[in-house]
């Protein structure tokens, strides 16, 4: 056996584990992946879709833990946090408060920008050249204001990521904004246009991926919740599921916003909370943008896809809550009435929620498990596990095959926390 050609178990189906398998696979390793329930049926499947190396900042901005306290006591707000008797929860929102400061956000910054930046030249690359079909449109990103006074506070933060980031965006002026995205409202106030952002359908790319995967032999086995690591020493030797063993060289836990109930297999801890987001996916309305928007003022975005029209967004740090609330659906509807001429339409073909997994430092985990030399981690992903996902599965790749990665991985270490 060589580091190309080992075999290589993926535990979690969702965009990390599936662009973990796509260069793993192109490396000559055999792969199998296993999910607890299906391929990319968790916060894979209904995000609005948004490829934006845009989005360099983290969520640690001075200034967000007094949006997060002021959340705690607004139970309608776009982003909220359920008080509950939650050492885990407590303890993040801790941690996140020591970060937000103007030092530890350009910090962090830097880092999510190298996935960003190569996540975008990995999806040119897999759709022109490896006929990736996900519905891929390079349309750019809108960020549109209702208010002068919030457009104008943009400026600072336009200023920084020009300067420290090469990520300038365009100020718009209502007129220009209608003029070139004619489905919004005259009142808005305008926008700030990223032009080199792209959007893409995330249920079409794993379904792509997964049949150009299965064609050259990787194996998919949905339904198949993992018990436990089994092993001598410090090395793995193979995982214990519900549908049986498996045994391989290596293993990937790629298990998103579940990975902290598996800290004690994995020998580390996972500090991610799951940070739920919503999405609402009808038809295109009669009056459909043609560039995906965010509305930041009330925490909405609208996705433009070729066979459907998407609202997304919401935070919600609520822990596992698997129900789909109707008046947090409402505020996605009602969000987008503000600045939308026809903001949705009937039938809504899927209302939908999914976990982000939220570290309190917004940087994934990229990280060989500090208890088994052969078992890996991949997860907390944030808000931008789609963007990161193939500069993510490429760096997976190169650090199991013991290459030279093409980025630097030591920020998304385990070890930090």
């Amino acid at each position: 056996m060589t580091r190309d050609n080992g075999s290589v178990v993926i535990i979690g189906g969702g965009v990390i584990g599936v662009a973990s398998a796509w260069y793993l696979a192109r490396r000559g390793w055999k792969v199998t992946v296993v999910d607890r329930q299906r391929i990319g049926g968790a916060c894979s499947h209904g995000n609005c879709g948004l490829v934006c190396p845009s989005h360099v900042l983290p969520l640690t901005e001075p200034g967000a833990f007094g949006s997060a306290v002021k959340a705690l006591l607004t139970p309608g707000s776009p982003f909220r946090i359920k008080p509950r008797p939650d050492p885990a929860l407590w303890s993040w929102l801790w941690q996140f408060a020591r970060r937000c400061n103007q030092k530890s956000m350009v910090q962090a910054a830097h880092a999510i920008q190298a996935l960003l930046t190569s996540g975008m030249r990995e999806y040119q690359y897999l759709t022109e050249t490896e006929q990736v079909e996900c519905e891929w449109q390079a349309k750019g990103l809108l960020l549109t204001y209702r208010t002068e006074r919030e457009l104008e506070r943009y400026e600072s933060t336009n200023r920084l990521l020009t300067d420290h980031f090469g990520e300038p965006a365009r100020r718009l002026t209502a007129e220009q904004t209608v003029g070139l995205e004619p489905a919004l409202k005259e009142s808005v106030a305008g926008s700030w246009f990223y032009e080199h952002d792209a959007h893409l359908r995330p249920d079409k790319l794993l379904q792509s991926l997964r049949s150009q995967l299965e064609h050259q032999g990787t194996e998919f086995v949905e339904d198949c919740e993992f018990s436990q690591i089994t092993g001598m020493g410090s090395s793995a030797s193979g995982i214990e599921t519900s549908r049986g063993s498996l045994s391989a060289d290596a293993f990937l836990f790629a298990s998103g916003a579940w990975t902290p109930m598996l800290s004690r297999h994995l020998g580390c801890p996972i500090p991610i909370q799951p940070g739920k987001g919503y999405s609402i996916t009808m038809p295109h309305p009669t009056v459909c943008p043609a560039i995906p928007i965010i509305f930041p003022e009330h925490r909405v975005a609208v996705t433009p896809m070729q066979t459907g029209y998407r609202l997304g967004s919401i935070m919600e740090f609520s822990g596992y809550d698997e129900s789909i609330t109707p008046n947090r659906l409402q505020l996605l509807r009602s969000g987008a009435k503000h600045y939308l001429r026809v903001p949705y339409c009937e039938p809504e073909v899927e209302t939908w929620y999914g976990w982000r997994p939220m570290t309190f430092d917004s940087l994934p985990i990229i990280d060989r498990s500090p208890r088994w030399g052969n078992v890996w981690i991949a997860t907390g992903h944030n808000m931008l596990g789609l963007s990161m996902a193939p500069s993510t599965g490429r760096l997976v790749s190169e650090l199991l095959s013991e290459t030279t990665p093409h980025l630097d991985p030591a920020p998304y270490r385990v070890s930090r926390f």
